[in-house]
């Protein structure tokens, strides 16, 4: 039997919405015949041009933005994304009329009503991020949990859909001029002018609009690791609690320095060397510092962890809440530590089970008031800061990020709407 040539069978989102339109203007430059016909779509003429430079090296962000609530976002002269603005935004006033974009659905539509319409599985990027696959491209579906309702599971709070190349998770196209901290990299004459750039991440986390990551190198230890030349890179990542981008300020032995904003999954995937230890490059002072702090013991790879401060123990175990897993951190109490005593790692492993059997994520277990996680402490000490400090540099650290981001890439589960976080991903 002959074989024809292969038939593609066109699929509901390509034949019942204009999300093509889009997609096929991904990669684009300005005045190529894709974007032109997106420009169309929009309305023509933007009503309004957005310019401005982001991170070091420099990517040239210019955005296009029409009355009708499209927006087109390039980088370098390249179109990375559009997005269709459901509500509108400071910088886009207009809003689309949805169900000219997506026959049948509505401004009002709920994730389940978005995937009825297009026909298309959803996966998730995060909580907070339900996305679908359209060609080559991606449509991450943006809601706002408003007034303790169910987030996309509820009419109304869809506030707008973001057309990407890259993999949700590693692309925020619509936040990257959060005024929290887009003006936190001073230049100088050669690129990043490290001291003030440090001098300007130090004051915004004191203030707390940002918080740094203590798995990685800590802002107050990063020029003297990078002066010592025993590492290739040194990296500090830090936070922002209002656009929960990463920060990345990262010295090379090798080249100059660079400074980038990050999605969580993308920030997560950036190479990580051990810390060499601080007797190789701190100060007395430093040196000193470290002696007093929290310090590695033992650890069973995703299990748990046991860490020393003088003569307290601390041990961190792994449990699971279905959807979402966590960690509780407690202060061996004396039988505890006399069961550790005489059984040793063994005993361990058995309180590990006994954390999972009733996970301190819940009330009513014996560890939910014990959990060092969820209270200051004396003095709003950061137990958890301290503990994420001394085992920066051990094995579990690389199995947990391998693991949140083979998660996040390949998780086609959704999450309850009690999971939903106060804040977008």
């Amino acid at each position: 039997m002959a074989v024809g040539p292969a038939v593609t069978v066109a699929q509901r989102w390509e034949t019942r919405s204009f999300l093509p339109v889009l997609v096929d203007a991904l990669s684009g430059a300005e005045a190529d015949e894709e974007v032109q016909r997106l420009v169309e779509a929009f309305g023509g003429e933007p009503a309004s041009v957005a310019e401005h430079c982001l991170g070091e090296p420099v990517n040239r962000v210019r955005k296009l933005r029409f009355s009708s609530g499209g927006e087109i976002v390039l980088y370098d002269g390249a179109v990375v994304g559009a997005i269709l603005h459901v509500e509108p935004t400071a910088g886009c006033p207009g809003v689309v009329d949805l169900g000219q974009w997506i026959a049948g659905a509505t401004n009002a539509a709920t994730l389940d009503e978005l995937k009825a319409a297009l026909e298309l599985p959803v996966r998730f990027a995060g909580f907070s991020s339900p996305y679908v696959a359209v060609g080559h491209g991606y449509a991450c579906f943006r809601f706002i949990r408003r007034d303790g309702s169910g987030g996309w599971k509820e009419p109304g709070n869809l506030a707008r859909i973001v057309v990407t190349g890259k993999a949700p998770g590693l692309a925020m196209l619509d936040g990257d001029e959060c005024p929290t901290c887009s003006d936190l990299l001073v230049r100088g004459e050669r690129g990043v002018d490290v001291d003030a750039t440090i001098g300007q991440l130090e004051a915004a986390v004191s203030s707390q609009a940002i918080a740094e990551d203590a798995h990685w190198v800590t802002l107050g230890d990063l020029t003297a690791i990078h002066a010592s030349g025993l590492v290739a890179r040194a990296e500090s990542q830090l936070r922002c609690r209002t656009c929960r981008r990463v920060i990345c300020l990262t010295l090379y032995r090798d080249g100059p320095a660079t400074f980038g904003y990050h999605v969580r999954d993308d920030a997560m995937l950036r190479p990580m060397e051990p810390i060499p230890p601080v007797e190789q490059w701190g100060s007395a002072e430093r040196i000193a510092m470290a002696q007093a702090a929290m310090q590695y013991v033992d650890h069973e790879p995703g299990c748990w962890f046991l860490v020393r401060q003088g003569d307290a123990l601390y041990f961190d175990a792994r449990y699971s809440l279905g959807v979402a897993d966590d960690s509780a951190l407690i202060e061996l109490n004396g039988e505890e530590r006399e069961g550790y005593r005489i059984g040793g790692r063994s005993y361990l492993a058995e309180l590990a089970k006994r954390m999972q059997r009733r996970p301190a994520g819940r009330r009513g277990s014996p560890y939910y008031s014990r959990d060092l996680s969820r209270r200051g402490g004396e003095a709003g000490r950061d137990y958890r800061g301290e503990f994420s400090a001394a085992i920066t540099d051990d094995t579990w650290q690389a199995e947990q990020r391998a693991r949140r981001a083979l998660s996040a890439t390949s998780s086609s589960v959704e999450p309850s709407a009690a999971d939903w976080p106060t804040t977008p991903d």
